[in-house]
């Protein structure tokens, strides 16, 4: 099973494995705090295709797209975390505040479909 939620928000036991799947770490929170198990930086977006989207929704569409494209490179890290979830839960930890367009939505929509 694989989750998103925000890490600001707090860390609960039934989130199972927490990976960070941000390139940046997320500014104003201590790792204590965060309690991330593993942090992916390898399977979000380019710095560039972030600059690009800027969480703009009207990019969303097109964001999914190109971020696939980066996807497809990456395809032994996304094989690990769909097996973690086949195991238990996986939660995709992001920092944006848009909780509909960001990139661990993203992220958990292609290794679903994947």
């Amino acid at each position: 099973m694989i989750r998103i939620k925000r890490i600001y928000e707090e860390p609960s036991a039934d989130d199972g494995l927490r990976v960070l799947v941000d390139r940046l770490w997320p500014r104003g929170i201590s790792k204590a705090r965060a309690q991330v198990d593993r942090w992916e930086k390898d399977i979000s977006p380019t710095t560039e295709l972030r600059h690009w989207f800027g969480h703009d929704p009207a990019k969303w569409e097109e964001f999914l797209q190109r971020y696939q494209v980066e996807l497809e490179d990456k395809k032994e890290l996304l094989s690990q975390l769909r097996e973690e979830a086949d195991e238990r839960t996986v939660t995709l930890l992001y920092a944006a505040k848009d909780e509909e367009h960001n990139n661990a939505v993203a992220l958990k929509r292609y290794i679903e479909e994947g």
